[in-house]
């Protein structure tokens, strides 16, 4: 049941076992990430220290004297089974074992000994090899690598699950630099218990999880997997990129975590039948994944173009085209509408030109129309902020628009350090930036196909 995976993601105590004194330890880093942010009790298990972190440290689990909902394991391998024994007597509900040393290297029996005891003691483990958990709620920071290199998401609506602690941590990292929040993060490494169906189905419940992303090297079990996503998708996205491909790449998926990749064909087929969206990289998969969070379900796929540069409307139209979508015609009264703000000499169609003296008044009068036209289903909407008449005001009408989620809207801009300022205020309004038309046409594209999806 997936409430035995609570314990993960808001225990009521916490142990690290192997926390350390030393900063360049592994135990010091998730320890003090407890220390600095959780706000439940942590506590350090360590033999051979009295106190670490002005926090009284504790020679094993057993010897703390309050509850332990979760042990985080950051010792060496052969240790662990010891370590597993002493949280089945303190029942502990979750164990992450971030330590490595296992099947990934052949050591399946040690793999199998650890679980044949946390099953004696109902324990669920996330691992080994892995990561583990980042929640932005409730402050659970496993990350084994600190601040001061790897920046922590803000909270948000995307929750990512990957095979791959090395994966993960440059994404959250990007994820950070740009502004975009995530729910819960957790790498699973070997999977010898918690897989990524077990995940999936968590998350499905998870309020604060409006889109998962998923980073599968390989899968124990597709049928499962596939019936598990059906269910899924029909409340909520998900957005699978696949490693392991090539040959090259399975060979390389078996040597990193143990598991089997299989045929990439197969797995393609797999995501198609169970409404798994595929994203080829992973730059792409989270600024769609934000597309998802934030905007509105499309009802069609007749998009509507709005510019301040002929040229970017342009390649903005072959664009939506190449994606396989619709080119929006406005109504009669959208376009009367928009004909009393701009002058004669704006282009009122789809792309619809406000012309390069466009300002912020032509923007705010050409959403409001857009957004109540039932002849529109989304809008792809450049914003060239270099022009002389375009003042940084057009933010606020941009977000306002957004806000009222009348309709899905994606923006195209891009340039230097004055439009990435303005670029990052959009995003911070929750609204999905892209700096190549074909790229937001790409995410107005996962909108229609996720749309499709949840009808079908």
């Amino acid at each position: 049941m997936q409430k035995d995976l609570k314990a993960f993601f808001e225990p009521e105590g916490v142990a690290i076992v192997g926390a350390s004194r030393e900063p360049n330890k592994i135990g010091y880093c998730i320890f003090k990430n407890f220390v600095d942010n959780f706000k439940g009790p942590v506590y350090p298990v360590n033999p051979n220290a009295a106190v670490i972190l002005k926090k009284i440290c504790y020679p094993d689990v057993t010897e703390i004297p309050k509850p332990v909902d979760l042990a985080v394991l950051a010792i060496p391998a052969k240790q662990i089974p010891k370590v597993m024994e002493d949280c089945v007597k303190k029942k502990v509900k979750g164990v992450i074992i971030i330590s490595a040393g296992f099947s990934e290297i052949g050591s399946r029996d040690l793999e199998e000994k650890i679980l044949h005891i946390a099953k004696k003691g109902e324990i669920r483990i996330i691992g080994p090899n892995c990561l583990g958990v980042y929640d932005t709620f409730s402050k659970v920071d496993t990350l084994f690598l600190p601040a001061t290199k790897l920046g922590r998401p803000k909270a948000g609506g995307i929750s990512f699950i990957s095979q791959s602690g090395a994966v993960g941590s440059v994404v959250l990292d990007y994820l950070a630099t740009e502004g975009l929040g995530i729910s819960k993060f957790i790498s699973y490494g070997n999977a010898i218990d918690a897989n990524e169906i077990d995940l999936l189905e968590y998350l499905n419940e998870d309020d604060s999880t409006k889109v998962i992303c998923f980073y599968l090297e390989g899968t124990k079990d597709g049928r499962r997997m596939m019936e598990a996503a059906r269910k899924i998708v029909k409340k909520k996205p998900i957005l699978v990129l696949k490693g392991g491909r090539t040959k090259e790449g399975t060979h390389a998926v078996h040597s990193h975590t143990g598991s089997l990749a299989g045929d990439d064909a197969i797995y393609e087929t797999a995501f198609k039948q169970s409404g798994m969206l595929r994203i080829e990289n992973l730059m792409d998969m989270f600024t769609f994944a934000d597309a998802l969070a934030t905007q509105p379900i499309p009802e069609g796929d007749r998009v509507q173009i709005v510019t301040n540069g002929g040229g970017f409307g342009v390649l903005a139209t072959d664009a939506v085209v190449k994606e396989g979508l619709s080119l929006a015609q406005m109504s009669e009264k959208s376009k009367k509408k928009i004909k009393g703000v701009v002058p004669q000499y704006a282009i009122i169609g789809n792309p619809l030109d406000l012309i390069g003296d466009a300002d912020m008044k032509r923007y705010e009068a050409a959403l409001e129309a857009l957004g109540n036209d039932s002849n529109v289903d989304a809008i792809l909407c450049i914003l060239l902020f270099q022009t002389v008449s375009l003042q940084p005001e057009v933010v606020r009408v941009v977000r306002g628009f957004a806000s009222k989620n009348l309709k899905p809207m994606v923006v195209c801009s891009g340039g230097g350090e004055y439009a990435q300022k303005l670029m990052k205020e959009l995003k911070e309004g929750s609204v999905p930036v892209f700096d190549s038309p074909d790229v937001a046409a790409k995410a107005l594209k996962c909108l229609v196909d996720y749309s499709r999806i949840k009808k079908s």
